[in-house]
């Protein structure tokens, strides 16, 4: 299981600055997210998630010049969410060095045009982003009949195309037993939040998870990348 070290990106920098020597005093904190992601990377990370918190509100890549220092800095794909409505938007974001993208799923949970539009541009390298919960689906103001379950959903989009899902479930803790019954979509499934320890990283893992997106523990310090690899592995 691949741990994807992640930053949010806002007005150009990281979101939450960086100190990996704070414990002992050494070295200098960072918020230029070119040098985060190199420091991971050079740790053995094989990609690097970045949001841009910008671009989310205003519904395009925003932090594009922030996107091309990360990959002019490390030699490792470069996976973008926010801002990514629609195939225009995913061009933005591979001129600006992505390789993968992740959609919102409000804008493709009913539209399948603009779903197959988006598949022609980003083929394999474009996810969809679920919120994992229940309720949330629930919640989500449904046109064509009554809310599908999450594997119903992952189902549906795998057989219009969709090969890679970021599954998200606020503060709580990940419900491993959910995604191991999505595993029969054959779709591969990254999940972001909710993991603070080591032991919840084997369990996703052994509940078949490919990989685990880690921001704000990882950059606080309260989790250590390379113990995190070795609980993945």
């Amino acid at each position: 299981m691949q741990v994807i070290p992640s930053i949010d990106l806002q007005a150009g920098r990281s979101r939450i600055v960086f100190w990996p020597g704070a414990s002992s005093g050494t070295g200098a904190p960072t918020d230029r997210p070119e040098r985060i992601a190199r420091h991971f990377v050079e740790l053995g990370a094989p990609l690097v998630h970045a949001v841009d918190l910008d671009g989310a509100r205003a519904g395009r890549p925003v932090n594009t010049e922030a996107l091309q220092a990360i990959a002019r800095a490390v030699a490792a794909p470069l996976q973008v969410a926010g801002g990514i409505d629609g195939p225009e938007q995913i061009e933005l974001a591979f001129a600006a060095g992505a390789t993968r993208v992740v959609m919102p799923l409000a804008v493709v949970a009913e539209d399948p045009e603009r779903l197959a539009a988006c598949l022609r541009v980003a083929g394999d390298w474009l996810a969809v982003g679920l919120d994992a919960r229940p309720e949330r689906l629930r919640e989500y103001p449904w046109r064509a009949g009554a809310p599908p379950t999450l594997p119903e959903l992952v189902d549906r989009l795998a057989a219009a195309g969709v090969q890679r899902f970021l599954l998200s479930h606020g503060a709580g803790a990940p419900d491993t037993a959910l995604f191991r019954s999505l595993g029969a979509s054959g779709a591969e499934l990254l999940v972001a939040g909710g993991v603070a320890d080591l032991e919840t990283l084997s369990r996703l893992r052994d509940a078949g998870v490919h990989g685990v997106v880690l921001g704000e523990p990882l950059l606080a310090g309260r989790l250590d990348y390379p113990a995190a690899r070795a609980a993945a592995a």
